[in-house]
């Protein structure tokens, strides 16, 4: 559980035992005044999501800069970077909104420009131009959430259309960002390939040529949850047509007690070499760096 102060069960969770994975920053911020069909946060924080901004900004570009600085030179390449150990900034929440009612953000990415062998992490659904002006350098990786535009409407709720994350990527690349994608969450339903095919082919002819040299992407399944059901039924209960599937889901019982959904062992299997198969077809120059 996460204080006002930034701190709590995740907030040493920087340096996993797993080299592949991304460091976990203590956060800034966490809700969001988006409101995302398939979001844990509103059974955690209610309906409202308020955002709650942290304080003890200086204590955690401190605690930050100090163990980037333990971590030294990284020896090898994993899933994460090359190169250089990546921080998820944006854990629990979207750094870009909390950007628009706070200067946290602003300061861990003038923290990374000047960290030489670490940069910083978040995915974003929201558009949020002010970012261009903030001299990155190539030390902060923006990751935009994209989905084909008509699950989109129906499940990000207050988000920025998939057109205007489109539109932004090969700006953000020319502010001195590294711009990758999260292709998340990918819903089953009937025609889905065929949407997740446009989709393709609309980022393809939204890059340049310096988008693509950097491009990589992250593909994740949906994971729905019971409570999430139950809460989405009370105002959203449209979306649960396609979140809510349990001819193609099984069940898993969380660490909270309650009940996770994934899509079939073995039919999951098959849906995501089909995506990626689609990926590579469409826009070779893509890296993956998962798939689940």
């Amino acid at each position: 559980m996460w204080t006002s102060q930034g701190k709590g069960e995740h907030a040493d969770a920087a340096a996993p035992r797993h080299p592949a994975r991304l460091r976990i920053a203590p956060s800034t911020a966490n809700g969001c005044a988006m409101a995302c069909a398939y979001c844990y946060v509103p059974r955690r924080k209610g309906y409202s999501n308020p955002i709650t901004v942290f304080a003890n900004i200086d204590q955690i570009l401190a605690y930050v800069r100090r163990h980037a600085g333990r971590q030294g030179v990284k020896p090898g390449p994993d899933q994460a970077d090359p190169h250089a150990w990546v921080y998820d900034i944006g854990e629990n929440s979207d750094c870009s909104v909390d950007a628009t009612i706070s200067d946290n953000v602003r300061d861990l990415v003038r923290l990374f420009r000047d960290l030489p062998h670490a940069k910083a992490s978040f995915a974003t659904k929201y558009v949020n131009r002010d970012l261009l002006d903030w001299d990155p350098r190539g030390r902060t990786r923006i990751r935009f959430s994209l989905m084909p535009a008509a699950d989109s409407r129906l499940l990000d709720i207050r988000t920025s259309p998939i057109a205007e994350r489109l539109a932004a990527i090969d700006d953000f690349v020319a502010a001195g960002y590294e711009v990758h994608v999260n292709l998340s969450p990918v819903v089953v339903r009937d025609g889905w390939l065929e949407s997740w095919a446009e989709l393709l082919d609309q980022l393809a002819s939204a890059l340049g040529p310096e988008a693509k040299a950097q491009l990589a992407a992250e593909v994740i399944f949906l994971t729905h949850n019971d409570r999430l059901h139950e809460v989405n039924l009370g105002w959203h209960p449209k979306a649960e047509d396609v979140l809510w599937r349990p001819e193609l889901q099984q069940a898993k019982r969380s660490q909270t007690g309650g009940w996770n959904v994934r899509y079939r062992t073995g039919q999951k299997g098959r849906y995501v070499a089909a995506l990626t198969d689609l990926i590579a077809a469409k826009l070779p120059y893509c890296r993956v760096r998962y798939a689940f």
